[in-house]
């Protein structure tokens, strides 16, 4: 039996998009033949909710705790690091610390090092922080990016090595596709309300969209990081009765959220801190659901949506083009909805695993790009 160690920044119950694929790659090689571990944070208080969610995995679980000096974190993560990579063959690296842990330890041990690259950790703001993981990546045997765009932001380094593998997606609960009945049209957005996900983006185009559709509704759901700057700009823009904040809820009712709604939007956008897009997974949860998309040009959700097919790419600063791909899509809706529910069948987290053991179970000789 094989044996990986996977290294991660994020991992559920914790919300967070490297999290949820950390998980999701930890459990799809556990039940393919290989014996996982998986190093990660504790990041609640007391860890009950952290014990709680471990106890049922089939993998695993090495939780490093959080000190109020974080300095001590980072040290007790690199120590354990150590003391399990002996035990493993492969070692899975997902987030910007974990890269350079990572790379560091390709000093010491003779394992083959895949990097997974999402987007934001090769973006970072500090210039010093970006070189230091330009460096790293050229360390890994393997670098893995969740999409063209992502792959795309390190070809500046000239890496040999890299392979584009989506992020997938998995729905938690049993569901029926339920087509939406009411008249009025509902767009809705589902991810951590921030500047990156795009809902201001959507609520600036409101006054245009209900020119045409003056009845229309726009759901925001997910934990309310900036609620009051959106809803200060609802006011100011005189749209306030058209959004509807829901906040953090449970899988079933996001899932009864997204089959009110006619179109899942995500005009995602890249902050000045480089926080990125790399991918935009909620999109294909909603296309399952028969949910066509609207979608940012300019960053990963172009290898989430097709367009033309599953919904629409545009200009996220562009109210016209939102407008003409709304009424597209409505005006073509059951062809939309069969092609999104078709489209999304493509990243189910069973085959995105399969692509992941393709490159994972290749026995080349490990090679190092010394530049």
């Amino acid at each position: 039996m094989s044996k990986a160690l996977i290294l991660t920044s994020e991992f559920p119950p914790q919300p967070g998009g490297i999290g949820n694929h950390a998980y999701n790659l930890a459990k799809g090689l556990q039940a393919n033949g290989f014996k996982v571990q998986l190093v990660c944070d504790t990041r609640s208080k007391t860890g009950e909710a952290e014990a709680a969610f471990d106890k049922d995995l089939s993998f695993d679980v090495i939780r490093i705790a959080r000190k109020k000096i974080i300095f001590f974190s980072y040290i007790n993560r690199i120590k354990t690091a150590i003391s399990l990579v002996r035990g493993n063959e492969l070692l899975l690296c997902s987030g910007k610390f974990s890269l350079w842990l990572g790379a560091f330890l390709t000093f010491f041990f003779n394992r083959k090092f895949i990097a997974i690259i999402h987007g934001s950790e090769v973006r970072l703001p500090d210039k010093v922080l970006r070189k230091l993981t330009d460096l790293s990546l050229k360390r890994f045997d393997k670098v893995i990016a969740v999409s063209n765009y992502t792959k795309s932001l390190v070809s500046h380094i000239n890496l040999k090595n890299v392979a584009v593998v989506p992020n997938g997606f998995d729905i938690k609960i049993p569901i029926t596709i339920q087509r939406k009945k009411e008249p009025v049209p509902v767009l809705i957005t589902v991810g951590n309300v921030t500047q990156r996900k795009g809902q201001r983006n959507v609520i600036n185009a409101l006054p245009n969209l209900l020119n045409i559709f003056p009845d229309l509704k726009y759901y925001i759901v997910g934990i309310p990081t900036e609620r009051d700057t959106l809803e200060k700009l609802a006011l100011k823009l005189g749209v306030e009765e058209a959004v509807v904040f829901f906040g953090k809820v449970s899988e079933k009712e996001k899932i009864e959220l997204l089959q009110q709604a006619d179109a899942f939007v995500m005009l995602s956008e890249t902050t000045p801190t480089g926080d990125v897009e790399g991918f935009g997974i909620a999109i294909l949860e909603a296309n399952a659901l028969g949910i066509p998309a609207i979608g940012s040009l300019g960053c990963g959700i172009e290898d989430a949506i097709k367009d033309g097919v599953s919904g629409k790419l545009i200009n996220n600063k562009d109210p016209k083009q939102f407008a003409e791909a709304l009424e597209s899509i409505l005006n073509n809706y059951e062809t939309y909805s069969r092609e999104a529910e078709q489209w999304s069948k493509n990243f189910t987290w069973d085959k995105v695993i399969e692509t992941y053991l393709r490159i994972l179970m290749n026995k080349e000789q490990r090679t190092k790009n010394k530049e």
